[in-house]
């Protein structure tokens, strides 16, 4: 197969991985958006019986409180009722003392009971709205989990159908480049084979060695990207645009080699220099 016909498959099947990959991940953050409501819908219950828990303590001492009111009450009528009865002074201030007590006892029961019956209102109403919402939360919960379960089968049945025109792209291409291929447009954002134009490669915008780039220009094999690991392909530059592919100019791969060598031999003469120094100091000294 004639590389024209291979970068041509590699464009189309880039179209159809691209959007197969999407799909997929539209597939597994489909169920995440119910996760969210859930959530929600857990904490709204647990809230709602951890309320209810204050809801019931205060009913039973807002009980208690009516007990011991009624209690008052009944001992300041009694002792009201037995004024009529006393024939000393003793008895009178003993009776008057109980009334007073019994007086004070009731209005300090009635100002708790007020208290506790308006905080039995306010928890009464709140359970009320929270018990609404969450019977709310879990009908638009199931309602949801249905669309999801609808909307994912859809999806998936939309990647099946790119799947199969996978199928029909792939055949005569190379297995390993198809691995690699997936792999990144994966990682790539869906982007695996770009152009390189005026010796720069359109993926990471890195200019590339002139002898790599006369690789690429030629189109005998596949090249990839050795910055970003892309496939490249090679475009004609736009009039005005600087060409790279002037080996004297854009250098080659191996002036890279040539440059590591000529960093050591530098680094060589500094060192011997620096020892020819030492010796003459050392002989001086002596």
């Amino acid at each position: 197969m004639v590389m024209e016909e291979v970068f041509k498959k590699l464009h189309a099947l880039q179209e159809v991985l691209s959007e197969k990959i999407a799909l997929e991940r539209e597939i597994e953050d489909i169920p995440k958006m119910l996760l969210t409501q859930e959530e929600l819908l857990s904490r709204l219950k647990k809230s709602f019986i951890e309320k209810n828990q204050e809801y019931e303590t205060v009913r039973s001492n807002a009980n208690m409180l009516r007990g011991q009111l009624a209690e008052a009450e009944s001992a300041r009528e009694k002792a009201e009722k037995h004024m009529d009865s006393i024939t000393t002074q003793r008895e009178y201030e003993a009776l008057d003392k109980e009334i007073r007590d019994a007086s004070e006892r009731e209005q300090q029961h009635r100002k708790d009971l007020q208290k506790e019956d308006r905080l039995f209102s306010e928890l009464d109403e709140q359970q009320k709205r929270d018990a609404a919402l969450i019977d709310q939360q879990e009908k638009e919960l199931a309602e949801k989990r249905s669309g999801v379960e609808a909307e994912i089968s859809a999806r998936k049945s939309e990647s099946e159908a790119l799947a199969d025109k996978e199928k029909d792209i792939t055949p005569g291409l190379d297995p390993d480049i198809l691995f690699k291929f997936d792999r990144i447009i994966r990682s790539k954002l869906g982007l695996g084979i770009v152009a390189i134009k005026g010796g720069v490669c359109n993926g990471c915008h890195m200019i590339l060695p002139a002898e790599f780039a006369n690789m690429v220009r030629s189109g005998e094999e596949i090249v990839f990207c050795p910055y970003c690991s892309r496939i490249l392909f090679y475009q004609e530059a736009d009039q005005g645009e600087q060409d790279f592919f002037d080996e004297e100019d854009a250098g080659s791969l191996s002036d890279l080699d040539d440059l590591d060598s000529e960093e050591d031999e530098e680094y060589e003469d500094e060192e011997t220099e620096e020892g020819g120094e030492e010796k003459s100091e050392m002989g001086y000294e002596e």
